[in-house]
C-alpha cells in the first residue's frame, strides 16, 4: 500500500455550516463517516485506515458545531436538515456525486435522514448503535417528559441551554471519562441500578456515573484527545443537536413513517440501551429498511461500538460495502 493511501489527510471544505473539517484516508468509492455524542472524527480512527486499505475513501467529520468545524451561534441551526445538508456539501467540496454514509449514535440519526432526504447524494447507509425509526408518533417532547416519572430523562435535562454545559465544562475530561465508562461494556453499571439515562431531580449525570473506571477501548491519550477537543469548542454545539428534536419532528413532517430504500446495515451492542429500548424499531427492519443487506447485534458490548469491538465492525463495514454495487 502507497504512502499516500496510508497518510491521513486534514482538511476544512465549505458547507452551509461554514466549513467543515474533514479526515481522509484511501482513494475509491466515497464513505463518509459521521460520529455521535459526545465525540469527532477521532471516533473513526479504527476504520479510516482498513476501509482505505479495502479500496475506499474514507472520510470522517467534525459534524458542525464540533472539534474544527464551524459552529452557529443560533441554536436552531443544530436542526437535523441543516446537518443533512452539511453531509451533501462535504461530497460536492470533495469533488464527488454520491457516497456510501455510515453513522454512529446521533451520526446513525444523521445519515439515516441524509439517505431519507438526500437519495440523489446518499446511495447506501449504515447504522451503527441507534437503530432507525422512522419519523412519526407525538412531539418528542412529550415522549421524553412521560419517561421519567420522578426523575429526568437525560434528553430532557439537556434542553436548557447552559445547564449541562454547567455541568461539564468545568471539568469536561472527567465528565467524558465518566460517560464513556457508563455506556461501555466492561465499565458500566450493574443491571438493576439507577439508570445513567435519567437525573434526579436537581441531580446531574454525573451523579450516576461509574467512579474511576475506564473502559478497555479508552487510553489516556484517547481521552486527551476528546477532552482537548470539547475544552476548545466548548459542548453548546454538540448540546444543541438535542434541543432541536422537536423542530425536527416538524421539519421532517413529509417523511413521517418513511422508509429508507437504499442497501442498508445496521450493527448494534447487546448491552446498548440503544438497541434494546428500540428493539420494535429493528423488528420493523422489512417495512422500514427494505434495502436491509444485514443486520447484527454483537453480544456483549456496549454503546460505543467502533471503538469497543474494532475488528469485528471493520469486517462487517467491509464485507457490506464490498456487497454494494458500485
Amino acid at each position: 500500500m502507497s504512502q499516500q493511501a496510508t497518510a491521513l489527510t486534514h482538511r476544512l471544505v465549505p458547507s452551509p455550516a461554514g466549513r467543515i473539517h474533514v479526515v481522509e484516508q484511501g482513494t475509491g468509492p466515497l464513505v463518509l463517516l459521521v460520529h455521535g455524542f459526545p465525540e469527532s472524527w477521532y471516533s473513526w480512527r479504527h476504520q479510516l485506515p482498513v476501509l482505505a486499505a479495502a479500496g475506499y475513501r474514507a472520510v470522517a467529520i467534525d459534524v458542525r458545531g464540533y472539534g474544527r468545524s464551524s459552529k452557529p451561534g443560533d441554536l436552531d441551526a443544530y436542526r437535523m436538515l441543516e446537518l443533512v445538508e452539511d453531509n451533501a456539501a462535504v461530497v460536492h467540496a470533495l469533488g464527488e456525486q454520491s457516497a456510501v454514509v455510515v453513522g454512529h449514535d446521533w451520526g446513525a440519526a444523521i445519515a439515516a435522514n441524509s439517505a431519507l432526504s438526500r437519495p440523489d447524494v446518499f446511495r447506501a447507509v449504515g447504522l451503527l448503535s441507534v437503530p432507525y425509526a422512522p419519523r412519526g408518533g407525538p412531539r418528542p417532547s412529550r415522549i421524553f417528559a412521560q419517561m421519567a416519572g420522578d426523575e429526568e430523562f437525560y434528553v430532557s435535562y439537556f434542553q436548557q441551554p447552559g445547564r449541562a454545559e454547567a455541568e461539564i465544562e468545568p471539568d469536561v475530561r472527567g465528565w467524558l471519562a465518566g460517560f464513556y465508562a457508563a455506556l461501555s461494556a466492561d465499565t458500566m453499571p450493574a443491571p438493576g441500578g439507577p439508570s445513567t439515562h435519567f437525573v434526579s431531580r436537581g441531580g446531574t449525570l454525573r451523579d450516576r456515573f461509574p467512579a474511576g473506571r475506564r473502559p478497555a477501548w479508552l487510553s489516556e491519550n484517547d481521552l486527551d484527545v476528546y477532552a482537548g477537543e470539547f475544552e476548545r469548542a466548548g459542548m453548546s454545539g454538540p448540546l444543541n443537536r438535542y434541543r432541536n428534536m422537536d423542530r425536527d419532528w416538524e421539519d421532517l413532517a413529509d417523511f413521517d413513517g418513511a422508509p429508507i430504500v437504499q442497501p442498508s446495515l445496521f450493527i448494534g451492542g447487546s448491552l446498548d440501551v440503544s438497541t434494546t429500548w428500540m428493539a420494535d424499531a429493528i423488528k420493523a427492519y422489512p417495512t422500514t429498511l427494505p434495502g436491509l443487506v444485514s443486520a447484527h447485534v454483537l453480544d456483549g458490548c456496549g454503546h460505543w461500538i467502533q471503538q469497543e469491538r474494532p475488528h469485528e465492525i471493520n469486517r462487517l463495514l467491509t464485507d457490506w460495502l464490498a456487497s454494494l454495487p458500485l
